[in-house]
């Protein structure tokens, strides 16, 4: 019988992207690996889950300890069809959702399906990390970052993360001088449109947009960290209530009765 961990992966590029290929390749060498992907992208459906339309999971592979399944859902969908059929009896011993082509450091991560996969495992109280790399290209190369990935995967293996808590991880392009833990930017997108006319003549809006950084000169936030060549570690609470506001709201809400 193996001893071998269990792993589950998923991403929001689709099962054929590099960077979830490059992701599987590095975590099989080590541990049984099961994938299950969307069948095309799905980047920016943060936890967007399918509920009027059917799901299918198709085996696409399986050799050794690798297996391979794609879905027509969400990364969402995926991890939530890996719970139910694929870990009915036992959960896995990690979630990995990545590597992603494209940044999902501040408050991308709100929009993110790469992270929505890690929050799914997340809520399952499976150990989970999003990886994410500053490189829309296809073809990017992810090879730099792997002693990075690779020992924050053997990191959490072991050590395992606090219930309700996962990594949000993001690589910068380029040169890598190492990694920081850090807290996540202020960040937003000023979201401007591209007003233009349609072929029946309706107005259609193409979203375009510009990131901003509120705060460019904190040096303990994600997008510091990248700027400056280090990866960003960034542990992230799925529990997002402000239990510091509770007594306030609690007694101004009664003193306005």
């Amino acid at each position: 019988m193996s001893n071998k961990p269990v792993v589950f992966i998923t991403n929001d590029d689709g099962y054929f992207a590099k960077g979830i290929k490059t992701l599987v390749n590095l975590v099989s060498q080590y541990a049984k690996v099961f994938v299950v992907a969307p069948d095309q992208s799905r980047s920016g459906y943060s936890c967007a889950f399918t509920s009027k339309a059917p799901l299918r999971m198709t085996k696409l592979s399986e050799q050794d300890d690798l297996v391979v399944y794609s879905t027509n859902g969400t990364p969402t969908d995926c991890a939530k069809l890996a719970f139910f059929d694929l870990f009915a009896k036992e959960k896995p011993d990690l979630v990995l959702s990545g590597i992603n082509h494209g940044s999902n450091a501040s408050v991308n991560a709100i929009y993110s399906g790469t992270v929505g996969g890690a929050i799914e495992g997340c809520v399952n109280h499976v150990p989970s990390i999003a990886f994410s790399l500053c490189d829309l290209e296809k073809d990017a190369d992810f090879s730099y970052c792997l002693p990075i990935v690779d020992r924050l995967v053997r990191y959490v293996l072991k050590s395992h993360l606090p219930q309700g808590t996962f990594l949000n991880v993001n690589f910068p392009k380029g040169e890598l001088r190492g990694w920081k833990v850090c807290r996540q930017a202020d960040a937003y997108w000023s979201e401007e449109f591209d007003r233009k006319v349609g072929s029946d003549g309706s107005e259609e809006f193409f979203l375009t947009g510009r990131f901003i950084n509120r705060e460019p000169d904190s040096v303990d936030t994600d997008l510091w960290a990248l700027d400056h060549g280090y990866a960003s570690v960034v542990p992230v609470k799925i529990n997002s209530a402000d239990e510091s506001l509770m007594d306030k709201l609690n007694n101004e809400l009664i003193e306005e009765i």
